[in-house]
């Protein structure tokens, strides 16, 4: 299994549009970024590929990176920032399966694949696959399973890829707070490789209208307002759940200059051989 990880950035990425703060000016100065957040899974076994989440930043991507254009998706949760990269298939891909969860969100009415269906009606190049969280599925000689997390006010998923012929783990964590559930947190346990959502660092939970959640056990908050984790809470669940490896993702422009680009914070192009 060969992991790529296409975009490690939040909603507005990094460099922001716009800004001249001292991260992304540091970025521009080190010809790093943070696109919006999608991961390339390549089995070279089988010679197919799995990618997770569509990021709007699809194109580039894919043209940056080199990697093989994908033989299926997965969707872990219908905001723009995971989603909207499906419209870049148009043109580029043949009848691709999108699979994602079957379980309808109270928020909006309907799962996340109904979603897709909805949203992208007009694409004939992809087919929605509904599936059920909890119940492994395969795809790109993998076997992947979807696990509910905790990101209000939508229903989001984790997604584990276990590769059966090698026992390669790739666990992801998905857009959650540190609130994930017992049942989610044994599927992803003891991955080889653990992405895990760390939008800011816990000291910035102080500037969040809502402050912090799910304080550790030295009043550290990790969780950062209601949906995301701080890297500290990141960190606590790479150690509960057994991570060999761990790289935080989704990481957004407020991280300061001083720490934004230290390990174990991701940047985009970072390739990882399970």
């Amino acid at each position: 299994m060969r992991v790529t990880l296409l975009g490690t950035g939040d909603t507005t990425g990094t460099p922001t549009v716009g800004c001249d703060c001292d991260t992304c000016t540091a970025a521009r100065d080190r010809g790093v970024e943070r696109t919006r957040f999608s991961v390339h899974v390549a089995n070279e076994r089988t010679g197919e590929s799995l990618l997770i989440d569509a990021s709007p930043d699809f194109r580039y991507q894919f043209l940056r990176e080199g990697v093989s254009l994908p033989d299926a998706m997965v969707i872990s949760h219908i905001h723009f920032d995971h989603l909207d990269g499906l419209g870049n298939v148009f043109r580029i891909l043949d009848d691709v399966p999108v699979y994602a969860a079957d379980e309808t969100d109270p928020e909006t009415g309907q799962s996340v694949a109904e979603t897709v269906a909805d949203d992208y009606y007009y694409l004939d190049a992809i087919t929605p696959e509904p599936r059920t969280p909890f119940e492994p599925f395969e795809t790109c000689g993998f076997e992947v399973t979807l696990v509910p997390v905790d990101h209000p006010p939508l229903v989001c998923y984790g997604v584990v890829v276990e590769e059966p012929e090698t026992g390669a783990k790739l666990t992801f964590s998905g857009d959650t707070s540190y609130d994930v559930p017992d049942r989610s947190r044994a599927v992803m346990a003891d991955p080889d490789l653990f992405l895990a959502d760390a939008i800011v660092p816990a000291s910035l939970c102080e500037h969040h209208p809502l402050g912090g959640r799910h304080e550790g056990p030295d009043g550290t908050p990790r969780t950062f307002g209601t949906k995301h984790m701080t890297r500290e809470g990141a960190l606590a669940l790479a150690e509960d759940i057994g991570a060999a490896k761990t790289r935080l993702v989704h990481l957004a422009h407020f991280y300061p200059a001083e720490e934004a680009f230290e390990d174990p914070l991701a940047v985009d192009g970072e390739v990882y051989d399970l």
